[in-house]
């Protein structure tokens, strides 16, 4: 099934089912008032949301209208926990190269993971809003699961039957900002702005085949002003999968329901793929032998966001975006 929040103007929007086709859509709200609501209660609440998917999919939901991703919030727009792992270590590979050092090799032993921010999760059309542009926006073009319970030292196929969902996301970084703060020890914070996501989550099972290994097995294609620049396949050098990645999560402590793990821009070996993040092109032109030519994203610059099944249809719709700056700052 495939779920939506709508902006319904308080927080945490209304929980509705989305079709398959996502151009109908029905309220749950006799179901769940909100997505953290199903999660809470999933066992019961998930099954009802499910025979409501089947009605809407056969055209037999009496009180079903018409899908506006335009008028949908982040599936979740705010989770009690969200985290990034490098399930691509390949991408800071790259990066290592390109500054002229060796990549540690504990990138392949485990999952490097960091904290990001979940409080506000911006909207699938919402505009990245930021003060400078010299801070250097960036896309990072990539997925993430949305889990359940997970208990602590839970292993990976333990934690594999808790994702309940998949998300489509961008998770904005500022390269500028990255080094200096970097630098400090402390993780990154300010160069880790609120991520955001396309209007759908699913279930795994919606994506049939694709879903194998704890991976999603297709391309994610992004368009940076109209242009596409990528469309690597996630499941080809995904090292760790959103099972592995969950329970790495969990090695010291508990998850809770409605916790996200996303696993950073999907990124592939093969070049001619393209890339998710402006940085891996930085990068590959660093190593080339030149200066860093490509630059961040600049006011105005807009980025899209979609997987597409084998058939050519959107799964989680798309992430529309474009970089603006701030009302504050153009006062000044």
């Amino acid at each position: 099934m495939k779920l939506a929040t709508l902006n319904d103007g308080t927080r945490d929007g209304q929980l509705a089912v989305v079709a398959r086709d996502l151009k109908t859509a029905h309220l749950a709200d006799g179901i769940a008032p909100t997505l953290q609501a199903a999660l809470d209660d999933w066992a019961f609440i998930a099954p009802q949301l499910d025979a409501l998917s089947q009605q809407l999919n056969q055209g037999r939901a009496q009180r079903a209208f018409d899908f506006d991703a335009a008028k949908s919030m982040a599936p979740l727009p705010r989770a009690f926990q969200w985290v990034t792992g490098a399930a691509y270590p390949g991408h800071l590979e790259l990066a290592c190269k390109a500054r002229g050092g060796e990549a540690p090799a504990h990138l392949r032993e485990a999952p490097l993971m960091a904290q990001g921010g979940a409080d506000a999760v911006r909207a699938a059309r919402a505009d990245i809003v930021l003060a400078h542009e010299q801070w250097g926006a960036d896309f990072e073009a990539g997925l993430a699961a949305i889990s359940g319970e997970v208990e602590a030292g839970a292993t990976p196929d333990q934690a594999h039957q808790q994702i309940r969902l998949l998300m489509l996301v961008n998770g904005v970084a500022l390269g500028n900002l990255a080094p200096e703060e970097g630098a400090r020890g402390a993780g990154l914070l300010q160069a880790r702005p609120a991520p955001s996501c396309a209007p759908v989550a699913l279930t795994p099972d919606e994506l049939g085949d694709a879903w194998k290994g704890s991976k999603v097995h297709l391309p994610l294609r992004t368009h940076w002003n109209g242009k596409l620049v990528g469309q690597p396949h996630a499941g080809v050098d995904m090292l760790f999968n959103f099972a592995q990645l969950l329970a790495h999560l969990c090695k010291t402590r508990a998850a809770r329901a409605g916790s996200v793990v996303a696993a950073g821009p999907v990124w592939n070996k093969d070049a001619r793929r393209g890339y998710s993040s402006i940085a891996v092109k930085r990068h590959l032109e660093l190593l080339a032998g030149g200066a860093a030519a490509t630059p961040f994203m600049a006011f105005g610059d807009s980025v899209r966001i979609e997987m597409l099944d084998e058939d050519g249809k959107s799964l989680f719709g798309a992430i529309e975006q474009t970089l603006t700056q701030s009302a504050a700052r153009k006062a000044r």
